[in-house]
């Protein structure tokens, strides 16, 4: 089994996977809410945690926030994950 933070899927694998738009991928990446590894010739590979960031971000977006919002929660998301990590740590 691979890392799933390591990119193994193209951008149309990985929009079919979360249900969206090749083109909204790429906005959401110029946004800065997804980064895909690349290949050396340039080409996006998407990995299952940027597919399962992707479908919080179209989550997020069912419930109506924008984009600058969705940007915000999922920062404060990842603060809150790398605090009960190392809570985790800590207790262990």
């Amino acid at each position: 089994m691979t890392d799933p933070g390591q990119g193994v899927f193209a951008i149309s694998v990985a929009a079919d996977l979360a249900s969206m738009q090749i083109q909204n991928l790429r906005v959401y990446e110029r946004r800065g809410l997804v980064s895909p590894a690349r290949t050396p010739g340039g080409s996006r590979l998407y990995s299952r945690d940027d597919v399962e960031r992707l479908r919080r971000i179209g989550a997020l977006l069912e419930e109506g926030l924008n984009l600058a919002g969705i940007a915000r929660v999922l920062v404060l998301e990842d603060e809150i994950g790398a605090l009960r990590e190392r809570d985790a740590r800590r207790a262990g």
